[in-house]
């Protein structure tokens, strides 16, 4: 877990950039929030309000997320003002939880911009619950959450606009898809409101004060998640980031009473963490949200140690309520999953190829790298679908072993998709007719693995690599056609096993 933190790669140092520009964003929307209000309350209203929008907002073009900046206040004003009118009548407030939070998922088929709309709404009932907000407060609470994203707007798109000079990003990798049921989007919702009710109710059995957690938990385990698999790891992983947060709060947010400079110096370091590490590790992710939440709860005057184990037994009961909704209510199989991700890889590898060949030919308007970006993202997903096959608790050795091999050599295709891609672009690269026989040998072994029955072409022995753009070209394409006809033992092999 420290390896996959402190080691993993940071391209551009855009995980580094990404964190610092939150802390900045963050504070300054707290200190305009706070010195506007003189509020306590909404100065936390505030600093949330930033941080979602600065960690949700994920639109492919810094006008687009400038647009659903814009928009947060839209979705997330009505949800917070119906959670302040509903404070008085808790079983329509807990109704209404329930009935965002689906919709919130449900919003999530409009890509990047319904997932943080969803997400801004959701956290506004959240955080009505959090600070008890009630019908006075909406005026104070609405301006402070309006301050606080025009401070970190001003951040984002005019101090450090760092997105402007970047590449275009890749195309953004959709789910699975289906009808009905069978999409994505409509099962999560439907599983989240059976998960986020049975954590409502259960978690008000275990506090009538902070069983909002639990619902909380119920939200964002299901966040990047397709099969019940995938949903039951992470719910392990915020379990474990939670507690250990907890005896970090109990070392640090205790002892320090709630006192100003300090509190605020350690919740800037724990937003910072929140940046740095959602990308690489969920566990570590939630030790940073469990701390700045006890650090939070010291401002407000009620921390002590009971409630930060109460706070562990709440995501305990999300994280099971996650559990059971997918295990339980239209689940979906991690190997399902997987394999469509697979499915999508491998066209994709074959597309890139299809294109550098073209590049390679003297077609200017062929575009491999495209499809480069294409795959990384979506090798990507395959590696979440697959965590659960490979974590370290799996009883299933043979399929863990499994797992691993197709982890390995998916990884292998990439690097010669790279390669032949980056020979492509190279202007100094001549046509060689031997391509077109590779790449349609290529083709061939990408059909016998997604078309069950097909049997790939035997392809000739590797060409000696060569300075020259076509033996090069050669030699990456043969290595990705043994990279996929080795994909046929663990792919093809039996599931049972």
């Amino acid at each position: 877990m420290l390896k996959r933190v402190f080691v993993a790669p940071d391209p551009g140092r855009l995980r580094l950039r990404s964190a610092a520009r939150g802390v900045l964003g963050v504070g300054l929307a707290v200190t305009v929030s706070d010195l506007a209000m003189q509020s306590l309350p909404a100065a936390i209203a505030g600093g949330l309000a930033a941080l979602l929008a600065l960690f949700t907002v994920a639109d492919g073009s810094v006008r687009g997320q400038a647009f659903t900046t814009a928009l947060l206040p839209v979705a997330g004003f009505p949800v917070l003002a119906l959670a302040a009118v509903l404070h008085d009548f808790p079983w329509v407030r807990d109704v209404a939880f329930v009935a965002v939070l689906g919709a919130g998922m449900y919003a999530r088929r409009w890509g990047p911009r319904g997932h943080a709309l969803g997400t801004f709404a959701f956290m506004m009932f959240f955080a009505a619950q959090f600070l008890h907000a009630v019908q006075g407060q909406l005026p104070e609470l609405y301006a402070a959450v309006a301050l606080a994203l025009l401070a970190s707007s001003a951040v984002r798109f005019g101090l450090w606009c760092y997105e402007r000079r970047l590449s275009p990003p890749a195309v953004a990798v959709v789910g699975p898809g289906g009808a009905g049921f069978a999409r994505v989007t409509t099962r999560h919702a439907i599983q989240g409101m059976a998960g986020g009710s049975f954590a409502l109710l259960a978690g008000q059995l275990v506090s009538h004060e902070r069983w909002y957690w639990a619902v909380g938990a119920v939200w964002w385990i299901f966040v990047n998640t397709t099969s019940r698999g995938e949903t039951l790891v992470r719910g392990f992983r915020r379990v474990l980031g939670t507690v250990i947060g907890t005896a970090i709060g109990l070392v640090i947010a205790v002892p320090l009473g709630g006192a100003g400079a300090p509190t605020a110096a350690l919740v800037a370091v724990c937003v910072f963490g929140i940046f740095y590490t959602a990308a690489v590790s969920y566990t570590w992710m939630m030790l940073a949200v469990t701390v700045m939440a006890g650090l939070l709860y010291g401002l407000l005057g009620v921390l002590n140690p009971g409630l930060l184990a109460l706070r562990v037994m709440e995501t305990g009961v999300g994280a099971l309520g996650a559990g059971l909704a997918v295990l339980l209510v239209l689940p979906v199989t991690t190997h399902a999953t997987t394999d469509a991700w697979i499915q999508r890889a491998l066209h994709c590898v074959h597309a890139c190829t299809s294109e550098a060949a073209a590049r390679l030919a003297g077609s200017p308007a062929a575009d491999p790298a495209r499809y480069v970006a294409e795959l990384e993202l979506l090798l990507g997903r395959v590696r979440l679908s697959l965590a659960p096959l490979v974590h370290p608790f799996t009883p299933l050795r043979a399929r863990k072993a499994r797992a691993r091999q197709v982890i390995e050599l998916l990884d292998r295709c990439a690097r010669e998709v790279r390669g032949l891609a980056s020979v492509a672009a190279d202007p100094d690269a001549s046509h060689d007719a031997r391509l077109a026989a590779a790449c349609w040998r290529v083709e061939a072994a990408v059909e016998a693995l997604i078309a069950p029955g097909a049997t790939p072409v035997e392809g000739q022995a590797a060409a000696t690599p060569h300075p020259s753009g076509g033996e090069l070209a050669l030699a990456h394409l043969h290595g990705l056609e043994q990279a996929l006809k080795a994909l046929a033992v663990p792919l093809q092999g039996s599931v049972a096993a």
